[in-house]
């Protein structure tokens, strides 16, 4: 019998792997990885991957003339590290983030992307190989609009309103990365109800950014990401990407339980859609995007958190580089 995973990519859905741990990552055969600051930091703890720090610190060491200098670039060091080898087990890219301090500052997470790319071709990889993740802000927007410009291929993360996703599009982004479960999160928090398979709001978010794309024929692809159980999963086959954690691959390896296509990019081409645009409009973009407390709320906590963990990588790195 076919596994729920194998019925899964056989839906269209491009399967990709949430994770920093290589082992995972080549059990499950996923297309391409995604990683972030959380996730390197938890793989950064165990001894297996000792060396990768080990490379960082040295190459922070002879490219900084500060302690902070060091770090930094022992820090973006070790991003392209855990790249590398990933690249080594899957056969397509892997998403590498730009510092989420950056968030609201154009010219800094291009400067940034523009430095994580120089190191990944100095190590031999290519950057049609490689998607910058910077957060769905304005600026963040912006940047990534820019750097698709130059070639440089995007993930727009941190996404959880159509607003964000429109103005993604619009700025030409390679793929965007809709949090599923961290939507559901709020919804439950706020209301104290209990959500299941299509009445999920986090799940309703990513089918509405399906169907806009599809209906106008957008090329961005849509990555659901962030899930808190299977049936969120399953509820989305058919969608562009889907960027699964362990645990949940692993269910989903083990089951045989029926995948059904449920999003169809032919059948939302005949849905009865509004067409909004932000193109070189900041003040709409803003307005609307505020509209919407639970993304306003879930954007800003996602920077924060992904901020926090990288001044914990940056000060094991820290700790390394004194010693």
């Amino acid at each position: 019998m076919t596994s729920s995973l194998d019925q899964l990519k056989a839906s269209g859905t491009t399967v990709v792997c949430d994770s920093g741990d290589f082992a995972t990552i080549e059990k499950y055969k996923p297309q391409d990885a995604t990683t972030n600051p959380s996730l390197i930091l938890a793989a950064a703890k165990k001894p297996e991957y000792a060396k990768l720090i080990d490379a960082a610190v040295e190459y922070g060491k002879q490219n900084g003339s500060t302690i902070d200098e060091q770090v930094d670039a022992s820090l973006d060091r070790l991003l392209v590290e855990f790249g590398k080898e990933i690249l080594k087990i899957v056969p397509g890219r892997v998403s590498t983030e730009v510092d989420a301090s950056f968030s609201f500052d154009k010219q800094a997470s291009i400067n940034k992307a523009l430095s994580i790319i120089k190191l990944y071709e100095s190590v031999g990889i290519s950057k049609d190989r490689i998607l910058i993740k910077i957060a769905s802000t304005w600026e963040g927007i912006q940047a990534a609009k820019e750097l698709q410009a130059q070639g440089i291929n995007c993930n727009l993360t941190l996404l959880f309103s159509l607003p964000q996703a429109i103005a993604a599009a619009e700025a030409g982004a390679f793929l965007i990365s809709p949090f599923v479960g961290r939507i559901l999160d709020w919804y439950k928090a706020a209301t104290g109800k209990t959500y299941s398979g299509a009445e999920d709001p986090g799940v309703k978010s990513v089918q509405n950014i399906f169907n806009y794309y599809k209906k106008f024929g957008y090329n961005t692809i849509v990555m659901g990401a962030s899930f808190r159980n299977t049936e969120e999963i399953v509820e989305l086959a058919g969608c562009d990407y889907l960027t699964i954690s362990p645990n949940l691959l692993e269910e989903l390896y083990n089951s045989t339980s029926a995948v059904p296509q449920k999003l169809n990019a032919e059948s939302a081409t005949t849905l009865d859609i509004e067409k909004k645009s932000y193109l070189d409009n900041e003040a709409v973009f803003r307005y609307d995007f505020n509209e919407d407390q639970m993304a306003v709320e879930k954007l800003s906590d996602g920077i924060r958190k992904f901020a926090a963990d990288a001044v914990t990588l940056k000060n094991i790195l820290k700790s390394k580089l004194s010693a």
